[in-house]
């Protein structure tokens, strides 16, 4: 009966944990194959441990361009979609006008179509427009996928919100820039930034409709290990991701910190 009562209370920490270890193990084998000194191109048998790959990080031709690439256009890409998803998500989650559910279900649209159904249809958009494949077709296409996951971020804060602290500050004498800017837009900021946050991921991470509208001369991270995966993946492909990997770590704990920090300041 005891052996019940410990399994009934300890079965979900016990599913969470297995849960993390299936989703952290292969960021755990390429933080461990980034120290590895491969005999061959290929980069999946471990053969001595070494610090060359760390030590030189760019020493494969190309890679660092096309991460400065992927940065560059992931950078742009989430502030740009950011400003107008939170836009749209003020406007739905705050006015009913007009038009409304026909633009909850043009937002959701990019989310359930396949990419390779939107990459080929943004390249006949972009060739029909006489724009041609390169970095700004690849930098609209991003902003064009990212709002969507921007605005459904945001809404969900938004509907959260209380009105009675705006009403409040507009009976205490301020204008509405003024609540937006010192009630409102605080309040909304941790959804602002968890949309801010998945457009990056999203644009950093997307192969398939930057395939279909990239040039010879524009080839990003993504593009660039799917490249070398057909005649050997370096190991410095090992070390950008656990990179990567560590700085999405951090960030999130950061996070964490500090919303339990403001939490228990106002307790």
């Amino acid at each position: 009966m005891s052996l019940l009562r410990w399994f009934r209370r300890h079965a979900l920490t016990a599913a969470a944990m297995f849960t993390m270890t299936i989703l952290l193990l292969p960021n755990l084998i390429v933080l461990i194959y980034s120290f590895n000194k491969p005999n061959g191109r290929f980069n999946i048998e471990w053969t001595k441990f070494s610090l060359d790959a760390w030590t030189n990080p760019c020493g494969t031709p190309g890679i660092c361009d096309s991460l400065g690439l992927s940065l560059n256009i992931g950078i742009t890409a989430s502030i740009v979609a950011t400003v107008l998803g939170t836009m749209v998500a003020f406007a739905l989650g705050r006015h009913r006008f007009r038009g409304r559910a026909g633009t909850n279900l043009l937002v959701f649209m990019p989310m359930a179509t396949p990419e390779v159904v939107m990459g080929a249809s943004l390249l006949a958009l972009f060739l029909n427009i006489g724009l041609s494949t390169g970095r700004t077709a690849i930098l609209i296409a991003h902003i064009m996928f990212c709002v969507s996951f921007v605005v459904v971020a945001v809404k969900a804060r938004v509907a959260t919100l209380d009105p009675r602290l705006e009403e409040a500050a507009a009976d205490l004498g301020a204008g509405p820039v003024s609540t937006f800017m010192r009630v409102t837009l605080p309040l909304a900021a941790p959804g602002i930034a968890a949309g801010a946050l998945l457009a990056f991921s999203l644009s950093f991470d997307d192969y398939i409709i930057t395939n279909f509208n990239a040039s010879p001369d524009s080839v990003t991270f993504p593009m660039y290990v799917w490249g070398a995966a057909q005649r050997g993946t370096p190991v410095q492909i090992n070390v950008i991701g656990t990179v990567m990997f560590l700085i999405a770590l951090l960030v999130v704990v950061g996070g964490q910190l500090v919303g339990s920090r403001r939490a228990r300041q106002r307790a």
